[in-house]
């Protein structure tokens, strides 16, 4: 797959190659460009499959430079920002990558570009996203106030139900979104997220360790070390599912 870098900073430039050179089977960078009007240019010359795009850049920034094109390549954002991610949604972006990139989140999004349609990315198409259940390979979009996240839902750890409000832990941050717990349950894969109690869905993937509790009830220890009840009733659910 050919690919172009378009990005302001050389230095990010440099470093997104270094980190695609262990994807060099996959992805080959055949220009860089390092403003939108260089671009456009060079995506109108060499015709690449595969573009990875900074989105501010002086002058024009990278959803300008996308509203010139005739015909838009594959577009996987690179960019030290985190609000722009509905905007990334409409103009069918395929990931979107912060800085510094982590080499993992890297190999996961030529992963899925590899071995998955475009279905498996961002979609603009709602109806779809809707329709289908969330794993923990999508991003979720959450506003708090004025601040704005897109954490991966496999760095979700829980979500904790506090009246009409839903609080999600990811990493340090704990925003506040106006969601039922059960409205979020329905929207997330059952192999992934569990429902512990009215109170809890926890992300599977983060359980250290579980121990009977009382009453016939367990009690996991997440990967943050809190510890969280399953009521009995959803111990026998849970006993259901997860056993051989």
């Amino acid at each position: 797959m050919k690919a172009i870098i378009i990005d302001d900073e050389r230095l990010a430039r440099q470093e997104l190659k270094h980190l695609l050179e262990a994807h060099k089977d996959t992805i080959t960078v055949i220009g860089e460009a390092t403003n939108g009007k260089e671009g456009i240019a060079l995506i109108k010359e060499l015709s690449p499959d595969l573009v990875f795009l900074d989105i501010q850049m002086p002058e024009m920034n990278g959803f300008e430079m996308l509203k010139q094109l005739e015909e838009i390549p594959k577009v996987i954002f690179v960019t030290a920002y985190d609000d722009h991610a509905l905007d990334a949604f409409k103009v069918n972006a395929l990931d979107y990558l912060l800085k510094p990139v982590e080499p993992e989140l890297l190999k996961g999004t030529i992963e899925k570009l590899v071995n998955h349609s475009e279905e498996d990315f961002f979609s603009s198409d709602e109806n779809h996203r809707s329709e289908r259940k969330l794993t923990i390979q999508d991003h979720i979009f959450l506003k708090d106030g004025e601040k704005c996240f897109f954490p991966e839902l496999k760095d979700v750890r829980y979500f904790e139900s506090q009246g009409n409000y839903v609080r999600v832990f990811f990493n340090n941050e704990r925003p506040m979104i106006l969601r039922s717990l059960n409205a979020l349950q329905d929207r997330l894969s059952t192999e992934d997220f569990f429902r512990a109690n009215r109170k809890y869905l926890i992300n599977i993937h983060h359980i250290e360790s579980i121990e009977n509790w009382f009453n016939g009830g367990l009690k996991v220890k997440l990967s943050d070390d809190i510890e969280i009840e399953v009521s009995r009733r959803q111990t026998i659910r849970f006993k259901d599912i997860m056993m051989l």
